[in-house]
């Protein structure tokens, strides 16, 4: 038995046309309505093939749906919901796919008081934008976290994880708040440190004529990736989950001056210390299978 049967797709950029594809393979009975703001968007949504149907407001694309995803930035998420609110069945789950998730639910919850709300974070990406850049195996393997508000249904949130799981994702239940903590750390830090070097590269470019991007070496190759990530997004992510970025971002701040002492006064020992500690992260993260040797995860971007 299918989780939902008549999905919503709102917002249908990377993540969402990625949804769209893996749903098609994974639940080919499922009916797919999609929906974006930009029209331009939705003629490619339809020239792809990716949806039954696509609305062409929001109000329209959920008339008849049991699960809304909304795939839009966090910035945004109330606006949307507020569009839809009036149309939205009493039955239906309203979910989505933002990295934040404690200011996603406060502005889901405001927008469309009474419904069922189940939020959840697919911890996958490139940085590729766009219903051209999704593919099917995206969350093949990753995380998926789901983000219940306190007393929710219980049927609710497993019917959302199991949408996931026949995604190929693997699904963890996580409170909202320790779920922004933990991103905070994992993945909006990493972002806005990427942010900053290539932005201080790119400030060195004139001093260097060109010698930063001619002679990039793997790491700062890696940095450039993160950093070509969608702004709107991630502008979205650092506002909405401000608290716990600045909270790690001080701690940041502590240990790369603790660092910044240890190469003044040339303790070696201590440098020693921790790069052998952190390779042994990296290496615990690849025998978990959070990441592989492979260009992007080694994953096929088929479909």
């Amino acid at each position: 038995m299918l989780p939902f049967a008549r999905i919503t797709i709102i917002g249908l950029g990377l993540i969402g046309s990625s949804v769209a594809r893996a749903t098609r393979k994974a639940m080919p009975t499922a009916r797919i309505t999609a929906y974006d703001a930009d029209p331009a968007v939705r003629e490619t949504v339809r020239a792809l093939d990716l949806a039954d149907d696509v609305a062409d407001t929001a109000g329209a694309s959920v008339i008849d749906a049991d699960l809304v995803i909304l795939c839009v930035p966090v910035g945004a998420m109330g606006a949307v919901a507020a569009e839809f609110a009036d149309d939205l069945p009493a039955e239906a789950i309203v979910s989505d796919v933002g990295s934040c998730k404690g200011s996603v639910l406060a502005a889901l919850t405001e927008a469309l008081p009474g419904a069922t709300i189940i939020p959840a974070h697919p911890v996958a990406g490139t940085e590729r934008s766009g219903p051209e850049a999704g593919f099917a195996t995206l969350f093949q393997k990753r995380w998926c976290i789901v983000t219940p508000p306190e007393g929710a249904d219980e049927l609710a949130v497993q019917r959302v994880a199991e949408f996931w799981r026949r995604l190929g994702a693997d699904v963890e239940t996580m409170a909202p708040d320790h779920h922004d903590r933990v991103l905070a750390v994992t993945s909006h830090l990493p972002h806005l440190i990427a942010y900053t070097i290539v932005g201080t590269a790119s400030d060195l470019e004139e001093v260097t004529q060109s010698e930063v991007i001619k002679y990039s070496a793997g790491g700062f190759r890696d940095f450039t990736r993160i950093a070509a990530s969608d702004p709107t997004m991630w502008r979205d992510v650092f506002l909405t989950n401000r608290e716990a970025v600045l909270e790690m971002l001080q701690r940041f701040s502590e240990d790369l001056s603790q660092l910044q002492r240890a190469i003044r006064w040339g303790k070696g020992d201590e440098l020693f210390d921790l790069f052998s500690r952190t390779r042994t992260i990296r290496r615990s993260i690849i025998d978990q299978g959070q990441d592989d040797a492979r260009e992007d995860f080694g994953r096929n971007h088929e479909g």
